[in-house]
């Protein structure tokens, strides 16, 4: 890899790769429909999907990073990646972020054109908007409270999950709604750590993210409220969807997403602890150090809760073939 390549691939935030994938399975989960050419109604729609909501995941990583620059060179956590934009270069980046954008718009036309649905365009057209609304100005969503919570929840999971599934299929059933309604809460509920994590960071730099602005204890109690529903939500939409295949007794299958979301509450619930906590003078220096540190073991729990919920999706994608 050159030296060029690697600089890219560390301010892309390659972490962010395995939920792009995991939009890919879950979307064909949901979407596939029996029965399907191999080639022509599996493979190459899947490698095209896949390739698409990739490009663009990688556009709003790079112009994030991009409008964070002033923001992340006083963050000492952000130091490589500011070591990286500054060898890579602002105008090399902003090349390579059309370039990224360009190469998107390939995939997508060949889907466009394989599977006459044009309204794939407009997907792809709010996902650019709202990837470059969320970060850059003018409107720069990401520090506007709670639109920034809605922005992402699209951006994370609606638009790239509704993406994938509406390549296998033109019918987005009831069940398929409630299943994303949760997979969004999700998705935004371990999302709230980081804000967590960086609290007093974003409070000293007047950064007005969702969690400075509600407070740390209130944003604790968000998160376990959103991860609650989310978890519900997603449960009663596999339900109904195996129910409705005359599968339900694949159902059980439940008790693993069940597992990941009851241990991530757990430790939610040892977050709103330390955020009560801070409220008393006593030992405030430690309790801030011991709520940071607990954040910080987030990556974790999303990887956890994403590979719970992936599993059953694949449970739900065999159960086709049964």
């Amino acid at each position: 890899m050159t030296n060029v390549a690697k600089l890219l691939v560390a301010v892309g935030r390659p972490e962010f790769l395995p939920a792009n994938s995991a939009s890919l399975i879950i979307g064909v989960a949901w979407g596939l429909n029996l029965p399907v050419d191999v080639l022509w109604g599996l493979v190459i729609p899947m490698v095209l999907a896949f390739a698409t909501i990739t490009l663009v995941a990688a556009f709003a990583a790079h112009i994030n990073t991009l409008s964070d620059y002033d923001l992340d060179v006083k963050d000492e956590t952000k130091k490589k990646l500011v070591e990286a934009v500054d060898k890579l270069g602002t105008r090399k980046l902003k090349r390579f972020m059309l370039l990224e954008l360009s190469l998107s718009l390939l995939p997508l036309l060949l889907l466009v054109a394989i599977q006459a649905k044009p309204a794939l365009i407009l997907l792809w057209v709010a996902a650019v908007f709202l990837a470059f609304a969320y970060s850059a100005p003018p409107l720069r969503l990401k520090s506007r409270s709670f639109l920034a919570v809605i922005t992402l929840m699209i951006v994370l999971s609606i638009l790239p999950i509704t993406f994938v599934t509406y390549v296998f299929t033109t019918t987005l059933i009831p069940p398929f709604w409630v299943f994303l309604a949760g997979q969004a809460m999700t998705v935004y509920a371990v999302i709230i750590p980081a804000e967590i994590r960086d609290y007093f960071v974003d409070k000293t730099r007047h950064v007005a993210t969702m969690t400075v602005r509600i407070g740390l204890k209130n944003a604790a109690i968000l998160e376990l409220a959103l991860l609650t529903l989310g978890g519900v939500l997603c449960g009663i939409g596999f339900i109904l969807e195996f129910s409705a295949n005359s599968l339900a007794v694949l159902s059980t299958s439940l008790i693993i997403m069940a597992a990941a979301y009851v241990y991530i509450l757990s430790k939610y619930a040892k977050l709103y602890e330390f955020s009560k906590n801070l409220e008393q003078p006593e030992n405030r220096q430690q309790t801030e150090a011991d709520l940071v540190g607990l954040a910080t073991e987030n990556p974790k729990w999303i990887t956890l809760i994403t590979q719970s919920i992936v599993i059953i999706c694949l449970v739900l994608l065999i159960s086709k073939f049964i």
